[in-house]
């Protein structure tokens, strides 16, 4: 892609979250303005307009300060302790898919290469520059299996989406008064059911679909892209995957333990923030967010985020105030920028002293192994 297309996407996706924060931001003002206005006994609706606004960003800004302040501080320990453990379930899941292709990633070393990652997808604009990266540092690891590196980072990424879908969906199940009864909550699972039935097709076609042996039509197609030889090693690699069951059912439970863990951080905050959530709506309502989230739309899902689960739990079903669901949002991102902040200390020690350097020995492992 050109720079200028690159120039303008950016600036579109800048616009689309600034845009959404400052919606989500300004219409919670001023539910706080007009309470504030009502309590001195003034008349909201008879205020100019210059006047409702001043008030709104005037009250609405520390009351949304006082309620992120009023989470227990045991409570945000803890979802930090659930952050850590969902990007340790992350890593150790990207590990089975190197295994898978025969390479031996040390645990410590997944580990930092997960953390710079999750540091750059916090921090890029866009979705993908953390993937990326860590694509390159996989890449690295290796002299004699480049591709097949890389084509790990792109299996687990799109394993774990697709069992974050299915997870969501099934889900929705014991939320269909919610989704029924609420429009909002109902076009989130309309477009999560979408997504799961295109991860569905996709997941196939990259572990089971039709190979591109020598002189088939999809080899010809694939020789003739830029780079389409690479294409078409990564496609043999991900073939490789279909045919071995036990990483696929090994992946899917570290996935679905993923989930839970997800949900578990989100449930511990609205604890702390004394909110009455059910647990089977959490499971619902926090991977779906996640996932329609994870679309690059804004950077790191900003704004997109916040709107969804304003919207969503203030649903007539839980009827939870809008202060109250931006909130829980914002405390589970800080959480996560937390986990960012240590990856890029990590990044930051590790690019010159160490650089992440290639590992040189041989890898001898056999390309069926899937120990830890």
């Amino acid at each position: 892609m050109k720079p200028a297309q690159n120039h303008w996407r950016l600036i579109a996706r800048l616009t689309i979250c600034v845009t959404l924060l400052f919606w989500i931001f300004h219409v919670i003002f001023v539910q706080e303005g007009r309470s504030a206005a009502l309590e001195q006994g003034g008349d909201w609706d008879a205020l100019p307009s210059a006047e409702r606004l001043r008030i709104a960003w005037t009250e609405g800004p520390p009351a949304i300060w006082a309620t992120l302040h009023a989470v227990s501080p045991g409570a945000y320990a803890l979802s930090l302790l659930f952050m850590g453990a969902i990007l340790l379930v992350g890593t150790l899941r990207w590990r089975l898919a190197l295994g898978a292709q025969g390479l031996e990633l040390p645990l410590i070393r997944a580990t930092e290469i997960s953390l710079i990652a999750h540091f750059f997808n916090s921090f890029l604009l866009g979705s993908t520059g953390g993937d990326l990266l860590k694509a390159y540092y996989a890449a690295r690891e290796t002299h004699h299996k480049k591709t097949e590196a890389v084509t790990t980072v792109f299996v687990d990424r799109l394993i774990g989406l697709f069992a974050m879908l299915f997870f969501a969906v099934a889900m929705a199940t014991p939320c269909r008064s919610l989704i029924t009864g609420h429009e909002l909550t109902g076009l989130i699972f309309l477009t999560v059911l979408a997504m799961f039935g295109a991860s569905s097709v996709l997941v196939f076609l990259a572990f089971w679909g039709r190979s591109s042996n020598e002189g088939s039509v999809l080899q010809g197609w694939l020789r003739r892209m830029p780079r389409g030889e690479y294409l078409e090693k990564s496609l043999q690699s991900c073939r490789m995957y279909g045919r071995h069951p036990a990483f696929l059912i090994q992946s899917l439970g570290l996935s679905m333990l993923l989930n839970l863990l997800c949900v578990l951080q989100f449930a511990t905050l609205a604890h702390g923030l004394g909110l009455d959530i059910s647990i089977s709506v959490l499971m619902f309502i926090v991977p779906s967010i996640i996932c329609i989230s994870a679309l690059p739309i804004t950077p790191s899902g900003l704004g997109v985020r916040e709107h969804l689960f304003v919207g969503a739990l203030s649903a007539g079903a839980i009827s939870i105030d809008g202060k109250l669901g931006l909130s829980l949002s914002l405390l589970a991102f800080s959480g996560s920028l937390v986990w960012s902040v240590i990856g890029g200390v990590v990044y930051v020690n590790l690019k010159d002293s160490q650089h992440l350097d290639e590992v040189t020995h041989d890898h001898s492992k056999p390309e069926d192994g899937f120990k830890m």
